[in-house]
Parts: C-alpha cells; sequence; structure tokens
C-alpha cells in the first residue's frame, strides 16, 4: 500500500537522490518502519519508488535552485515535525586545478554543500520540533583529497565543516547531526568515476548501497540517549 500521509506512529523521514543509487537503498532500508518523503528532480522515477514502498510520498525539487527548493519545503505537511532527514544527493566533478573552471568549481559547492544548507534551514522548524536527526553523506573523499579530485573533495571536506557546524548549533535543539563517509560503493557515480580514471568497473570490488543504508539505518534508529556524529564505512 501506498499512502501521501504518514501512517499512524511512523517516524518521518526526507531523502534527498532517493530515486537512484545509496538514497534508494536507504528508502528501501527504512521503509519497514519509518514514512518516507523521496526527494529528487525526476518525479516519474520518484513515484515509481513510492509505489514499491508501504507508506512515502514524493518531494519534487531542484535543490540548485533555491526558489524551487524553498516552495517544495513550504509545501510539506509536517503536523507533528520531521524525524529525520538524509541528504543522498550530490554531484561527482572530476578534474585538476588546470583543467577546472569557475562555473566548475560552483556546480560542485552548489549541490553538495549549499543545497545541503538550504534545505536544513528550511527544515530545522521541523527538525527541532521532532528533535530529528540529520544525515549527510560524505565520502572518504571528505577526509583526504589527491589528483584530480581537488573540487570533489573540497565540497567534501566543506560538507563535513557544514556537518560539524551545525552539531554544535543545533545540539541545545536536541537535533542530532551524523556525517557517514562511505568508501568506494557500487553505484553509477563510482561507474563514472572509473571511467573518468581509465579503469575498469568491477562491482564486486565496492561496498553494495544496501551496505551504506545499514549504516544510515543506524544513526537514524539509535535511541535518543546517544548520536554518531561520524561514522567512516570502507569495503573489507
Amino acid at each position: 500500500m501506498t499512502t501521501d500521509a504518514p501512517s499512524e506512529n511512523r517516524p518521518v523521514v526526507l531523502i534527498t537522490g532517493a530515486s537512484r543509487g545509496i538514497g534508494r537503498a536507504i528508502a528501501h532500508e527504512l521503509a519497514a518502519d519509518h514514512h518516507l518523503i523521496l526527494g529528487g528532480r525526476d518525479r516519474d522515477a520518484l513515484e515509481s519508488l513510492v509505489s514499491e514502498l508501504p507508506s512515502a510520498e514524493p518531494f519534487v525539487a531542484d535543490l540548485s535552485d533555491p526558489a524551487s527548493l524553498a516552495d517544495a519545503v513550504g509545501a510539506l505537511e509536517l503536523p507533528h515535525g520531521l524525524d529525520g532527514v538524509v541528504h543522498s544527493a550530490g554531484i561527482l566533478v572530476s578534474g585538476t586545478v588546470e583543467e577546472l573552471t569557475a562555473e566548475d568549481w560552483t556546480r560542485s559547492f552548489a549541490l553538495n554543500v549549499t543545497a545541503v544548507a538550504e534545505l536544513t534551514r528550511g527544515l530545522l522548524p521541523a527538525l527541532r520540533t521532532a528533535r530529528g536527526t540529520v544525515v549527510t553523506i560524505n565520502s572518504g573523499s571528505g577526509y583526504t583529497s589527491g589528483a584530480a579530485g581537488g573540487a570533489y573533495s573540497a565540497s567534501k571536506f566543506a560538507l563535513r565543516a557544514l556537518t560539524d557546524a551545525l552539531r554544535a548549533e543545533e545540539k541545545e535543539h536536541g537535533v542530532r547531526v551524523s556525517s557517514v563517509h562511505p568508501g568506494r560503493t557500487a553505484t553509477d557515480m563510482q561507474r563514472e568515476l572509473r571511467s573518468f580514471e581509465g579503469g575498469e568497473y568491477q562491482e564486486e570490488d565496492y561496498m553494495r548501497p544496501q551496505t551504506v543504508a545499514a549504516t544510515v539505518g543506524l544513526a537514524l534508529r539509535l535511541p535518543a540517549d546517544a548520536a554518531i556524529d561520524s561514522l567512516s564505512v570502507r569495503p573489507r
């Protein structure tokens, strides 16, 4: 059964980038015991995912457009607040400093950092009401960087700084903030990266999206007396 309103007693969680990859895996991880607000730009893809889940609704918004995002947040009905938001949407921008343009850097930060801040800002009243949890899907690149990875890593370093600041700011309001740093995961983004690197993509070499989703489920389901501030999960 699919519904446009939360089933009784289900915590409500909004997931960005929900139609594919890690975001889609998170939706399935949480589906059994949450009402899900599934974020993305492709309404048809979101409606298809909604139809697979017991309690879900679409959240169609362009995260890189602040006006569109504000309108979408304003249209949400959250009478009991929001129990969690998972920022899974992201973009990979690869290239050396010599190759990248100002537009490339702006594009990387717009979705990977600014959109996270803007969406969180819009949802803070609802998160505070429910004493909810913010989860950002960061990366191993949020700790280290290498050749041709500057734009992506810089945005993920910045995302880590954002979550650290948000955690300190929202502690008094009872909002938890968790930063999850997956290593290489079998997603379309990984396929894109391997193509850029000139290497072969072999799915069995990487973590499954479902493994990352399980760590997000842990952060959201953790009892109220504790919080996961930062969690690094790597392929074995």
